[in-house]
């Protein structure tokens, strides 16, 4: 999905990056990625992957709280990174899920990305059927129907937690919508289960593989848009 939206040479701002697995992909593809991450030790984690894989030279890396990006203080922090503007952005697996509300982010974002650039941004949604019916079956409600309380804890590791919100498909796109078209919703992890359930995978690989050919041809229909583990909007920048 990534590979048609930016191009060998275009300069794409990451927002979390992790441990850099999407920067190294793209910087692999000629890609430049400033890469962004609110943690420390995962931008120390990715700039070490950067040299191993010899891309350091197309990747800069720069630390950055997305739930900051209201405060004057972080915007001017971000323009420092890029002298002009980026020709697209993208998030992966769930940063934005962090925001009680991503219009803020999206008016920063307004700023930096050029006019037609694209925008790529995978969110954790409100209904995945298959973490419901998981702890439906166990005789878990409240954890069953965890998505759809605002700011519900999401446990991290270590004992830690964090407030997390789950904004349905159109509820992103309005809070984009001022300053960004919507060009396309797919569901990732609309048939396939959440990687906690990976064990249930395992034991019946024959099945799993032909639900993830099913949903690589029907995650970008509803009702799979709407049902699945995260979905991927693409937009543009008006």
């Amino acid at each position: 999905r990534l590979a048609p939206l930016f191009a060998p040479g275009e300069r794409v701002l990451e927002l979390g990056c992790g441990t850099g697995e999407d920067a190294l992909w793209l910087a692999r593809r000629g890609v430049h990625v400033t890469a962004t991450d609110a943690s420390p030790g995962m931008l120390a984690a990715a700039r070490a992957k950067a040299e191993a894989a010899g891309v350091a030279g197309m990747v800069d890396f720069a630390r950055l709280d997305i739930a900051d990006c209201s405060e004057p203080g972080s915007q001017a922090s971000i323009f420092k990174l890029q002298s002009s503007s980026f020709d697209g952005a993208l998030s992966n697996f769930g940063a934005l899920n962090c925001l009680p509300d991503r219009r803020p982010l999206a008016g920063l974002l307004a700023q930096l990305v050029r006019p037609n650039g694209r925008v790529a941004l995978v969110v954790m949604g409100p209904l995945c059927p298959w973490e419901i019916g998981w702890h439906l079956a166990r005789g878990r409600m409240r954890d069953a129907l965890r998505r759809l309380q605002p700011g519900a804890p999401a446990h991290v590791g270590g004992g830690a937690t964090l407030r997390v919100w789950y904004p349905s498909p159109r509820r992103l796109r309005a809070e984009l919508a001022p300053h960004f078209r919507h060009l396309e919703t797919v569901g990732v992890g609309a048939l396939l289960p959440p990687s906690y359930l990976h064990r249930a995978v395992e034991r019946h690989p024959a099945l799993f593989a032909t639900l993830a050919l099913l949903e690589r041809r029907m995650g970008g229909r509803f009702p799979w848009t709407w049902l699945n583990d995260h979905y991927l909007s693409i937009f543009e920048r008006r």
